[in-house]
């Protein structure tokens, strides 16, 4: 089950950060969000958030750098083995921390909330079961 939740933790940041790489500004922070996955991760990490221009920029810098080491551990060898799984988390939470330390801290506040808020990677996107 552990397994599972990391891998779908994993999934969500490569959904994210592909997402983002392909719209550009889909899912950036502090633009109305546009649908997929990216869009959904932003408007939850940001909500009740503002971020200045500045802010924009450092997130989006932060963002990229990581969609880009996904995307190189993906082609490694995909999620196959738990030890990718396991840097794709550490991946993830990495860009959370990277992303909190451009925030004040009132925002800071606010996006731990928000974090912790999220739902657990893989809730609701269960497929079917065959009967």
């Amino acid at each position: 089950m552990k397994a599972m939740r990391i891998l779908a933790a994993a999934m969500l940041v490569l959904v994210a950060t592909t997402v983002q790489a392909q719209g550009g500004a889909a899912g950036a922070p502090g633009t109305p969000p546009q649908g997929g996955g990216a869009g959904r991760m932003n408007e939850m990490l940001f909500k009740d958030i503002t971020l200045t221009p500045e802010q924009k920029t450092k997130v989006d810098s932060i963002q990229t750098a990581s969609r880009e080491a996904s995307r190189a551990l993906m082609q490694a060898g995909g999620m196959q083995d738990s030890t990718t799984r396991a840097k794709m988390t550490e991946l993830r939470t990495k860009q959370y921390a990277d992303i909190r330390a451009v925030l004040t801290a009132e925002q800071q506040v606010v996006f731990d909330k928000n974090v912790a808020a999220m739902p657990a990677p893989g809730m609701g996107r269960r497929p079917p079961t065959r009967r």
